[in-house]
């Protein structure tokens, strides 16, 4: 197995467990820190590695950045339906297909004024 992959796969669940810990914990840290763009930042850090294009990498940036506005639609589905008192693994399932839903116009939404610019 080559070293680069044991060492992306190593800090990826690294990552990975310290934001889950920290979600376990009261306060807003676990919040801010499964938040942050970590997945996004190490995709984007390991294409660089990989190609060493910049503009590649800009331009995966702008996409994620479109595709996480029509994810956001899942956080409040979630949120609404788990106060409403619904099972909780159908708050999960309604809340991922608003997300669904939200990236799905996204990608619509991107196809259809990339074709027409």
């Amino acid at each position: 197995m080559p070293l680069q992959f044991l060492l992306k796969t190593t800090i990826t669940v690294a990552l990975v467990l310290l934001a889950s810990g920290l979600a376990k914990r009261p306060g807003l840290l676990g919040a801010l820190v499964a938040a942050l763009p970590v997945t996004s930042l190490l995709v984007l850090g390991w294409l660089y590695v990989d190609t060493g294009d910049p503009r590649q990498v800009a331009r995966l940036s702008m996409d994620i950045f479109w595709f996480v506005l029509g994810g956001l639609a899942f956080f409040p589905a979630l949120s609404l339906s788990l106060r409403a008192g619904w099972p909780v693994w159908t708050c999960f399932a309604v809340a991922a297909l608003a997300a669904f839903a939200g990236m799905s116009a996204t990608q619509a939404a991107l196809t259809h004024f990339r074709s027409a610019g």
